[in-house]
């Protein structure tokens, strides 16, 4: 039997055998174990991203973008967060553009487009959400699917404020104000769930009819249009008429009380006409007489053609005067 060997036998041996290994070997063991903890302790942070460092699965800090040095051997965990790219969902389509395949997407995009109205109307409703993500901590922690947590919220925002408004409004007036609102709602729930991503936009891509009441939709514009064409002919008319005659009537409101006011006026100027000849009449009843008698005769006798004048004095009275070339008989005064 063979005797146990003490210690420094086994030491020994250790020396021997080591000697026995060529000199190269230990140093590429060395460069191996510092090469393996240089790729284990630096990492690289892209220019849009962050990168969110775990140890022991614990969240300690986050990095910014360039060259880090972390624990090595697994000790530190870095997951790098592109909090600078903006995401894309698109809704109502089958294809998603997001540049991430995710088994949530939904076969059956046309059915969560259909959406119902105020006036319980039907429409085919496509948007597209565009969105980053902001707080990258939250991002990772405490949601488990963030993405589908944004698809679920606009579905439900999008039916909820389409069902506030009719048809005609969603179709043509309130498209933009439609998207602010969605917009809005959508960051309120997704920083309240505590997402960490943040809506940059919502844009309306197409909203329709569905494919089989197009038709029947199709019709119910057209006598829409009808209908605003002849209320636009109808306007169109009477604006030509109404302030045509308007304007008639204006002006012949205004031309009687043009009338009206001048036939005053002339009266209330002949009364202070009269009142001032009757005053000057009352002073001097004869001279006033006389004065009306000489300004009767100057209006009259530049109207008379042919004048004679008698001497009331004369005693000789001419019983017939033929002086007219058509040899008319004149009574000149007197008896016959």
């Amino acid at each position: 039997m063979n005797q146990p060997k003490n210690l420094e036998e086994v030491i020994q041996e250790w020396k021997k055998q080591l000697s026995a290994i060529p000199k190269f070997v230990p140093v590429l063991i060395i460069v191996f174990l510092l090469a393996a903890l240089s790729t284990t302790c630096i990492y690289s942070i892209g220019p849009d991203e962050v990168g969110v460092v775990q140890r022991f699965g614990r969240y300690i800090k986050t990095t910014g973008s360039g060259l880090h040095v972390k624990l090595p051997f697994g000790v530190d965990k870095v997951t790098p967060v592109k909090t600078q790219r903006i995401y894309k969902e698109k809704f109502g389509e089958r294809n998603n553009n997001s540049g991430r395949r995710r088994s949530y997407v939904s076969t059956r995009a046309e059915d969560s487009a259909l959406m119902l109205t105020g006036d319980l109307n039907v429409l085919d409703v496509k948007w597209v959400v565009q969105f980053r993500i902001n707080d990258p901590v939250k991002y990772l922690f405490d949601t488990r699917k963030p993405f589908k947590n944004l698809r679920d919220i606009s579905e439900v925002v999008m039916r909820r404020y389409v069902g506030n408004y009719t048809v005609d409004e969603v179709l043509t007036t309130k498209r933009e104000e439609l998207s602010i609102l969605v917009e809005h709602r959508m960051q309120e729930l997704l920083r309240k769930y505590n997402t960490g991503l943040r809506v940059v936009t919502v844009k309306l891509l197409d909203v329709n009819p569905p494919d089989k009441v197009k038709p029947a939709f199709n019709e119910v514009n057209e006598a829409k249009q009808e209908k605003e064409q002849t209320i636009n002919k109808a306007w169109e008319a009477y604006n030509k008429v109404i302030p045509r005659a308007k304007g008639e009537a204006k002006r012949t409101i205004s031309f009687a009380e043009g009338y009206a006011l001048d036939k005053i006026n002339r009266a209330k100027g002949n009364t202070q006409r009269f009142l001032s000849v009757l005053k000057e009449y009352n002073k001097a009843p004869k001279i006033t007489k006389k004065r009306f008698y000489l300004d009767t005769m100057a209006e009259v006798l530049p109207e008379v053609k042919q004048k004679y004048i008698i001497d009331k004095n004369a005693r000789t009275v001419l019983p017939l005067l033929n002086l007219n070339r058509d040899n008319k008989l004149l009574q000149t005064g007197g008896n016959k």
